[in-house]
């Protein structure tokens, strides 16, 4: 295996920016994963898909007032509470519109944190970037071997994803339609468009206002010419919406079933409290019957321990589901101020539909936090819960491993680190396909892993049997 230059890295990079105002350290080669690393890379895929199915089930049942056990009674109107809350209402009544039935994220991307212990899934984004950045890197790296989702397959299956949308149409226009609120992911998304025009698809890159109502369709000028979209690729979240001034265009277009939209605008997918969810005592007979035994069994071993931090008082004598502090269990989630430094070893961050809720920005780790942040963090969570639930999750410490990484006399040297593993499952037919994954290698002090200037973001590829591995 080749190492890449630094020089040529640097060149290829510069002549092709992929975020906006964003870099990152860079790295001789690819990031090396096992055989039995991808298969169960793949597992994961599966389950994860399995998840939002039983959470659509769960929530339609519940806004149905169906009963969620086959041969026995159970109902949890609070489900509803909890993911609807704070949604605007036509929102809501969009998300339970029966055409909506069986529309799930088209682009599937759990955090992934290698601890000592496996894997461990904190999040299950159904707007993720990197696509572009990925496809991209696994180019870049290809000549290394193995690179996994080269040959881009992660654009050819990102382009299938969203065809499938369309089945009536052999070259259906599709629009990756990037907010200014997520400007920072414009120049992968316009890159992926430029490369699926190459292939001869109709792909565009476009802004919100670019788009425009002709009767019940949607359009957009291609030199003087309107054309009109089959598909959106919406890169923007749901809490954005007040700010995109054609919204009402596009809600109108897929009423009249003119366009398709994907991810599907159902909040209820997007809420990080669906994995405090699956955590909940009282709905874990529902999730042993509406996952299969390997999903349930993987999903178990993957989310570490999550609460929601639901403030609504409670009678005498009842304590929160929830950690314990001193060992005793809570009465009041302020309780957890008075937790030592080991017993917050703890994060809150908010469940969804705001600006804090992406890019790590809500996130306060009580153990790496003052008492004083750590107190500001919990009555922050309570004090948003009218509008804004928050979620508290155990935290797993990822494992330190060693990557070469180039230093700043341009020379590959191999250093400590920590690492998340971000794969990417574009969903078609009722299937999550593995397409490629992006490594994130930061620095061994770093506690919340993310793309910051200080980690390397990096391409997988997979070992040969030949070549030894971690």
């Amino acid at each position: 295996m080749s190492d890449l230059s630094y020089s040529g890295i640097k060149s290829t990079l510069a002549a092709q920016p992929l975020f906006e105002d964003k870099t990152w350290q860079l790295s001789p080669e690819a990031w090396p994963l096992t055989a039995a690393d991808v298969t169960e890379l793949e597992a994961i895929g599966a389950a994860c898909l399995e998840f939002h199915q039983a959470l659509e089930k769960l929530y339609l049942r519940t806004i149905a007032g169906k009963n969620l056990l086959r041969n026995k009674p159970l109902s949890a109107p609070w489900v509803i509470d909890y993911l609807d809350r704070g949604k605007p209402a036509a929102l809501i009544a969009h998300a339970r519109d029966p055409r909506n039935l069986g529309a799930f994220p088209t682009v599937l991307r759990p955090d992934l944190l290698p601890t000592d212990d496996g894997f461990v899934l904190t999040e299950l984004d159904s707007v993720p970037g990197g696509i572009g950045l990925t496809a991209f890197l696994n180019r870049l790296y290809a000549g290394q071997g193995g690179v996994l989702g080269a040959d881009d397959r992660m654009i050819n299956l990102f382009y299938s994803a969203l065809a499938s949308l369309c089945p009536g149409s052999r070259n259906p226009l599709i629009a990756l339609v990037v907010s200014d609120e997520a400007a920072t992911y414009r120049p992968e998304m316009l890159w992926l468009a430029e490369q699926l025009q190459r292939q001869g698809k109709r792909v565009f890159c476009l802004r919100p206002d670019d788009l425009f109502p002709l009767e019940n369709s949607l359009f957009f000028d291609v030199e003087g010419n309107p054309e009109k979209i089959d598909v959106i690729y919406r890169f923007f979240e749901l809490f954005d919406l007040p700010n995109i001034a054609t919204q009402r265009y596009i809600f109108e277009a897929w009423s009249a079933g003119e366009v398709a939209i994907a991810p599907p605008m159902r909040p209820f997918q997007e809420e990080k409290l669906s994995l405090a969810l699956f955590h909940h005592h009282l709905l874990q007979d529902y999730w042993a019957e509406a996952l299969s035994g390997r999903a349930l069994k993987l999903l178990r071993k993957l989310i570490p321990a999550s609460w929601i931090m639901d403030p609504a008082p409670l009678p005498p004598g009842a304590v929160l589901d929830g950690p314990q502090v001193g060992g005793r269990s809570l009465n009041d989630w302020r309780d957890l101020s008075g937790a030592s430094q080991k017993e917050r070893d703890l994060i809150i961050k908010i469940s969804g539909y705001d600006e804090t809720a992406w890019g790590a920005r809500s996130v306060v780790l009580g153990s790496d936090s003052s008492r004083e942040e750590w107190q500001v963090g919990i009555e922050h969570a309570i004090a948003s819960a009218p509008t804004n639930l928050h979620v508290l999750q155990a935290y797993r410490k990822p494992k330190r491993v060693r990557h070469r990484i180039y230093d700043r006399e341009q020379q590959p040297r191999e250093v400590d680190g920590r690492l998340r593993l971000c794969p990417y499952y574009f969903v078609n037919g009722g299937k999550a396909t593995l397409g490629g994954a992006l490594a994130t290698f930061c620095p061994p002090d770093k506690k919340i892993i993310h793309g910051m200037q200080d980690a390397a973001l990096l391409p997988c590829r997979v070992l040969s049997l030949s070549e030894p591995s971690a």
